[in-house]
């Protein structure tokens, strides 16, 4: 039987709840894609198999050519070199009946959004000639697999993201396949949303069907039969999440009961030569040590008089972050912009009582609460609980219905223009000019932003110094890699050193190397004072948090720091539980309580 681990994912183990098939299903040999002549490749004489009836995960960075070889089996590309066959099939020669019997969901959402979810499963039925009875059938059953059997008339734009998700999985499966290809699915879905996805994977695996499941989020990872572990075009390992995780055992500590400032003791960490890897996990600090090495000394980090150094079982994420050289140890530059923040206000963000209405439909509803100078609050929640809606407001973008929102002592509401002047926002979707190049994204925004003369010159050069985009500047910003955009959207956010920064979904489908890059510039940022507003669905994320709140409903259910929530949900009979345990408990909870009043 397969086990059931945090937040009652099932974790597959090889060849358990299969229906066995001899022989992969797909077999890939010696395989090599380039774009162009003289280019690295996209994928380097990648040797691999993918068997029925389990999830073979498909994880690595961005870039590392999850996209391309996931194109490449369904007989969307032509291999330079190598060879692909699909039971048997090759995708190019018989890409007709590879087509038949493989589903392909691309990472962008490639439905069809001015139709209705009726409509969009129509469509796809007439292209996979699903007709008659059989047509009746699979939009009964779809729906009610998917759970969006009372949603058949609304838009698919109109649909939360993980309701998307959910959608585009239904479609890929109107002829049910012998192959089932994800390219990132979980990609600014909620924890909930994701758990109910991976559901509906499994109860696909229970009849024999055999998925590829590609991700940057390693905690997927391990719930995965097989990895095929992918990092620059080249393949790292193939094999059980597990055997990969034995190899960093007894190499994983925590740096406990921290009296001072985590955020400096992980950077003082990471510095150390025998330290491979270090993020923040609530108060503590989660250490990857290399082969050999000794944990450091805890004098060293001035971790405080009652802090420990104590082992902790390593996780698949530690052995990734092993295997491709560790993590992002730089030093970040922001952490010399001493004094760029000169305010001295207390609380630097208010929400009072903050309600926003659309008709009769209350996005946000009577959500207070305040954050202080030099402090990371969080908004967490599933999608469509009104944490955007709750961003947009405190940033100026939409005026509250009710209530009112202050940054930096300044009413939105009388002085948003000066108030905005204020802030950095850094939008969830990509939300710069993907018909202009990087650099001239970076001049336009500095423009907006007031920026003149030496200052502005000044200033564009240490945002490409900064994120690395020198290589980049000719790119028009649309084609960039993900993580690429990304860094070009924080640097447009931060570029004229704003007393707070608004993250919405900063790192949503990053790879973990590029995320860490990311929250060593912020941790800077907040040791210089700056206030930051964040809200994720990645909860790994949301530890680096002082604070949280929970919003559900339109309301906010819960608030404490990242410690405070998983303590609630540690009451619910969990021994050791995670963030995205507690999110779960807090929500289930919530509901009940609804549900007896």
């Amino acid at each position: 039987p397969s086990q059931t681990g945090h937040a009652g994912y099932r974790i597959a183990q090889p060849g358990q709840d299969s229906l066995s098939v001899p022989g992969p299903l797909v077999q890939i040999d010696q395989l090599t894609k380039r774009f162009a002549q003289g280019n690295l490749a996209a994928l380097d004489d990648v040797t691999a198999s993918v068997s029925a009836g389990e999830v073979t995960g498909l994880v690595g960075p961005d870039g590392a050519g999850k996209t391309t070889l996931l194109r490449l089996i369904a007989g969307l590309l032509v291999p330079n070199t190598g060879k692909i066959t699909v039971q048997g099939l090759d995708p190019v020669s018989d890409a007709r009946a590879v087509h038949r019997i493989v589903s392909y969901m691309p990472q962008r959402f490639g439905l069809y959004e001015d139709l209705s979810v009726q409509e969009n499963l129509t469509l796809y039925a007439d292209l996979r000639s699903v007709t008659g009875a059989d047509r009746d059938d699979a939009f009964e059953r779809l729906l009610r697999f998917t759970g969006l059997t009372d949603f058949k008339k609304r838009l698919a734009g109109a649909l939360s993201g993980g309701m998307k998700q959910k959608l585009g999985l239904a479609c890929a499966l109107i002829k049910t396949p012998d192959l089932l290809l994800l390219d990132e699915p979980s990609v600014g879905v909620d924890p909930i949303s994701r758990r109910e996805l991976w559901r509906m994977v499994y109860d696909l695996v229970d009849q024999g069907i055999g998925v590829v499941w590609s991700t940057a989020y390693l905690d997927e990872a391990e719930r995965c039969a097989r990895v095929l572990l992918l990092n620059e075009g080249s393949l790292l390992y193939a094999g059980s999440p597990q055997d990969l995780t034995d190899r960093v055992a007894g190499r994983t500590y925590q740096i406990r009961h921290i009296s001072t400032d985590r955020r400096k003791v992980l950077s003082e960490a990471t510095k150390l030569d025998g330290v491979i890897d270090g993020v923040i996990q609530g108060s503590r600090v989660r250490l990857v040590l290399a082969d050999g090495a000794e944990p450091p000394a805890l004098d060293l980090l001035d971790a405080g008089d009652q802090s420990e150094m104590a082992p902790t079982p390593p996780r698949f994420e530690d052995a990734f972050m092993d295997l491709i050289g560790g993590g992002f140890k730089a030093n970040s530059p922001f952490a010399d912009r001493q004094g760029a923040t000169t305010h001295t206000i207390d609380k630097v963000v208010e929400a009072n009582a903050l309600t926003r209405r659309f008709g009769d439909f209350v996005a946000a509803d009577d959500i207070s609460f305040d954050v202080g100078r030099g402090e990371i609050f969080g908004l967490i929640g599933p999608n469509g609980a009104g944490k955007s809606t709750t961003f947009k407001m405190l940033c100026g973008l939409l005026r509250p219905s009710a209530g009112s929102a202050r940054v930096v002592g300044l009413d939105l509401q009388n002085a948003p223009s000066k108030a905005r002047g204020r802030i950095g926002y850094m939008a969830q979707k990509f939300s710069l000019y993907g018909d202009l190049s990087v650099r001239q994204n970076l001049d336009f925004f500095a423009g907006v932003y007031g920026l003149r003369g030496q200052v502005r010159k000044a200033a564009i050069e240490r945002m490409i110094d900064t994120f690395g985009l020198s290589d980049k500047l000719i790119v028009n910003a649309l084609s960039l890699p993900l993580g690429y955009k990304q860094r070009l959207a924080l640097a447009c956010a931060v570029m004229h050193d704003p007393d707070v920064l608004f993250l919405d979904e900063p790192t949503s489908g990053v790879d973990p190397r590029t995320r860490r890059e990311f929250w060593t510039h912020i941790n800077a940022m907040v040791a210089n004072g700056v206030t930051i507003m964040v809200t994720t669905h990645f909860l790994d994320e949301a530890e680096y948090c002082d604070r949280i709140a929970l919003i559900y409903r339109s309301r906010m259910i819960a608030s404490g720091s990242p410690d405070d929530l998983k303590e609630s949900a540690r009451a619910h009979g969990l021994e050791d539980p995670t963030l995205e345990d507690a999110f779960i408990a807090l929500v289930e909870q919530s509901d009940r309580e609804r549900e007896a009043a």
